[in-house]
């Protein structure tokens, strides 16, 4: 009995061979067919979806998909022409798990994060890609579904019972662009994008704004413009106006108000800004460890720059030292502050990279778009540390175990939140449409992973 007890499934009391029996142990094939077994799914994992442990998720997006092979899935006995000169991976401080030898700090914080080596959608381009993780739904169809960010920010947002002062919902620096994030729920719950660079000293010590333009200069223009908006006054009663005007009003907010001074880095120590790498993507993590501070629920870091198609490892020397830096400082950080416990923190791309180095003219060691198997980094909120999931074969090339899909992950991620996947969606003309794609059964059977059970 008490062996049974270890393997149940977290959030409910079912065990494991019950769980298989039923057909929610979260692997493909597993579930019943015609999406009827998702009302006996949904149940039986209703504790985490009503009492989700996360409160403030932070996504950190690698634009452009980064290399499995040369981060998370090192692949060393596949040989040069996969490896390349990464071909010494690093133990970490949880036994079996390796990861690039260019990522030492992260190496020391893996009981803190689980990666998941099984990602997969089969999709190579940049666009749809980004859609499909950043949605968790297939492409095609009529419908432009919202990105995970905006289901937060209608969900845990203002329509939630957030009551913070900062938007819900924030970019760093620039938007996410190659999909509409809001999709057909509407602008009122895109994403706040703060602009600059974190790294640069007005950032720092003024916020988001220069010193030349004072508060006062400010508002003169913002009532110069009120006069001049015939437009705005013409319209007032469109809703797509009023979400503008809105949207405009939390911009001077942020800029003008007490509220910007989560912008202001001047109370944080020379040394812990050093620690998380004094450049953009290092004061990043940074600026997103103080917004979920104070209790802003989704943060995306864009980080763009990963589309490796030429001279790779040149271009990752540069870049894995910098990321590893951030990610490991900012996860150390939350954990210090008692903050990893409520806040999800994500890696990822849009896909992964071939695992076949292309060294021929004109990529001279690069690698292209990789859809089928890549991996993703996850920590917090409720996800258990030291943990892998999935599995690839040795070199990289296919899911071998436990395959994950888009759906899966955001099911997974919006479930610590307490939001259920049936949780109906404002459809403009009334239609039943849910938070994942799971409710709506659009899923075909040998494509659905099921939630993350094991590492939540």
């Amino acid at each position: 009995m008490k062996n049974e007890e270890k393997n149940s499934i977290p959030g409910f009391a079912l065990t494991r061979r019950e769980a298989l029996k039923l057909g929610l142990w979260g692997m493909a094939g597993f579930f019943v067919s015609d999406f009827l077994s998702f009302s006996i799914f949904a149940d039986a994992l209703k504790p985490v979806f009503s009492g989700g442990k996360a409160k403030s998720v932070i996504q950190i997006w690698l634009a452009g998909g980064p290399s499995h092979l040369d981060t998370f899935d090192p692949k060393p006995g596949a040989g040069y022409n996969y490896c390349g000169p990464y071909n010494k991976p690093i133990e970490t401080n949880v036994d079996g798990i390796q990861i690039c030898q260019m990522l030492p700090l992260l190496a020391k914080q893996a009981d803190k994060y689980s990666i998941i080596r099984g990602m997969t959608h089969g999709n190579n381009g940049h666009e749809t890609a980004a859609y499909m993780m950043q949605t968790g739904r297939k492409t095609g169809g009529n419908l432009v579904y919202p990105g995970i960010g905006a289901l937060v920010s209608y969900f845990k947002g203002y329509d939630g019972g957030y009551k913070g002062m900062l938007p819900p919902y924030i970019t760093v620096t620039s938007p996410l662009g190659r999909f509409s994030e809001a999709g057909f729920i509407g602008s009122r719950y895109k994403s706040f994008s703060t602009g600059s660079d974190p790294n640069r000293p007005l950032f720092a010590v003024e916020g988001i704004i220069s010193e030349k333009i004072k508060n006062d200069r400010l508002a003169s223009r913002k009532a110069l413009l009120g006069k001049i908006d015939t437009f705005g006054s013409l319209m007032a009663s469109d809703p797509a106006v009023a979400e503008l005007d809105n949207f405009q009003e939390q911009a001077y907010s942020v800029i003008t108000g007490d509220v910007g001074k989560a912008f202001q880095f001047t109370e944080e120590k020379n040394e812990l800004r050093d620690e998380y790498g004094r450049n953009k993507f290092g004061q990043s993590c940074l600026l997103a460890r103080r917004l979920v501070e104070r209790g802003v629920p989704f943060v995306t870091i864009n980080d763009g720059g990963w589309d490796h198609h030429k001279q790779i490892f040149p271009e990752l020397n540069k870049r894995l030292p910098v990321l590893d830096k951030g990610v490991a400082t900012l996860l150390r950080e939350l954990a210090e502050r008692g903050l990893l416990d409520s806040t999800v923190v994500y890696v990822c791309g849009e896909f992964g990279r071939t695992p076949k180095i292309l060294w021929e003219a004109p990529w001279n060691g690069g690698r292209g778009h990789y859809g089928k198997a890549f991996s993703v980094l996850i920590a917090g909120g409720g996800f258990k540390g030291g943990r892998l999931l999935g599995k690839t074969d040795e070199r990289g090339e296919t899911v071998t175990e436990r395959p994950v899909y888009p759906w899966d992950l955001n099911t997974g991620i919006l479930g610590l939140l307490g939001v259920s996947p049936d949780a109906k969606l404002p459809h403009p003309q009334g239609k039943d449409v849910f938070a994942s794609a799971l409710a709506s059964g659009e899923i075909p059977e040998k494509e659905r992973g099921g939630i993350l059970n094991e590492i939540m």
